[in-house]
């Protein structure tokens, strides 16, 4: 069947973790998708393609909270914005188009929720990471600093099989 979800790999941390990796990701599909459920103790979820640590991620991140709604952006991120909560565990879908593709930027796009100005809101990320390698891993930790992602919580990588 086209556009089957195909599992690739599964993670649920035993242990509050700075970080969960999926590496060794095969150039098989045509996107990804990574679904995440969990909490995180500090700022938002975010991922790093490739070990890429670096300021080369730019997003437009739209949220909206019922009453008001806002728009940011930021060409020069250190990743790509997932939202998440501190206070439960909450869901972040990220779909991640032509990931294997060498010759072009890679971008996804992510809906979640997230703790903005003390409210919690829904979130949604357009991201570019300007770098054309395949991605063959991901990255899942706080951006905003060193916090830690709560046990329970699990992560799973889909791919996405051509037609």
């Amino acid at each position: 069947m086209p556009g089957t979800y195909e599992p690739i790999a599964t993670q649920t941390l035993a242990s509050p973790s700075a970080t969960v990796t999926f590496s060794s990701i095969p150039a098989t599909y045509t996107d990804l998708v990574l679904i995440a459920w969990g909490t995180l103790s500090g700022n938002e979820f975010g991922l790093q393609f490739n070990s890429d640590t670096g300021t080369n991620y730019g997003q437009t991140a739209l949220a909206g909270n019922g009453s008001t709604a806002t728009s940011t952006r930021n060409t020069s991120y250190n990743g790509v914005g997932m939202g998440g909560l501190a206070s439960r565990s909450a869901p972040s879908i990220v779909n991640i188009q032509n990931y294997s593709n060498s010759t072009t930027f890679k971008t996804s796009l992510v809906r979640g929720e997230q703790t903005r100005s003390g409210v919690e809101a829904v979130i949604a990320f357009v991201n570019t990471w300007r770098n054309t390698n395949a991605i063959t891993s991901i990255t899942i930790r706080d951006l905003g600093s060193s916090n830690n992602i709560a046990s329970g919580s699990t992560f799973t990588l889909y791919g996405i099989k051509a037609a």
